[in-house]
This record gives C-alpha cells, sequence and structure tokens, in this order.
C-alpha cells in the first residue's frame, strides 16, 4: 500500500478547485455535489489554501459567521503541505499523521492535480473488504 505512487493513486480522478474569492456556501454546495471533503483553493493558477468540511464547520458554523457572506480565504488552511505525483503514498500518510489532517493537496510542475484522502490509504483493503461481502452475500443466497 505505501509503496504506491501518488500518481496512480490520483489517476482518473477530477481535481477540485474554487477561488478564495467563493463564498462559504458555495463551496459547501461544491463538496456536497461531488460527495469530496476537501477543496483545494486556487488563485492565478497556484494553490493558495486547501478548504474542508471542518474548515466550513469550525470557522464558519461554529464561529457564527454567515456562509453566504463569507468567503473561503477566510475559513481555509493556507499554504497547506502539498506532495507531487511521483512520490509513494506512504510520505503523503506520514505527512497527514504528522500534521493531524486527512488531505494532502497534489502539485505538479507548480499546478494542483489532485488531493490525497486518509481514505486513500484504505483503497485496496477496502475493495477487497467489498469482495469478501459481496462473496459471503452470494455464497448466503446459494445456501
Amino acid at each position: 500500500m505505501s509503496h504506491r505512487l501518488i500518481r496512480d493513486v490520483i489517476a482518473g480522478r477530477k481535481a477540485y478547485t474554487t477561488s478564495s474569492h467563493t463564498p462559504i456556501a458555495d463551496a459547501a454546495r461544491l463538496m456536497k455535489a461531488h460527495a469530496i471533503g476537501a477543496l483545494m483553493i486556487v488563485d492565478d493558477g497556484k494553490l493558495v489554501g486547501i478548504c474542508t468540511e471542518r474548515d466550513v464547520v469550525f470557522r464558519v458554523i461554529a464561529a457564527d459567521r454567515d456562509p453566504q457572506s463569507t468567503r473561503v480565504a477566510s475559513a481555509m488552511t493556507r499554504k497547506p503541505r502539498t506532495v507531487t505525483p511521483d512520490q509513494p503514498l506512504g510520505h503523503a500518510l506520514h505527512i497527514m499523521y504528522e500534521g493531524g489532517f486527512r488531505h494532502v493537496p497534489v502539485i505538479e510542475h507548480g499546478k494542483p492535480v489532485g488531493l490525497i484522502t486518509a481514505r486513500d490509504a484504505l483503497g485496496p483493503d477496502l475493495a477487497q473488504f467489498r469482495a469478501e461481502l459481496d462473496e459471503r452475500e452470494h455464497i448466503g443466497e446459494i445456501l
């Protein structure tokens, strides 16, 4: 698992981004629409931050700020730790563990190309678990 390259893990995924000027309410709707927990914040083609569901809850909702008028810039995490696509997944997981966060932006040639999440560590294990459950259900149907 930890030796898989980040490039392989994020292959085929869309990199969801928004501007720091976006209202939090719109950013939250974008996360909901795509069933994602974080957005990379990009201004002028460069990563300037990351906005997670935790940022929305803790820095906006719990702080009694208006999600319609609060901009992403005031709730996002600035200058997030990043990785490159040619690093191993284990490196990203180590960064997450050390920093206590669940998302790490992937940057290539200065541009955001994807996002690694804590859930990515479960990828193959989760797929195997699902396959075993499906097999058990199938066996149960036969019996």
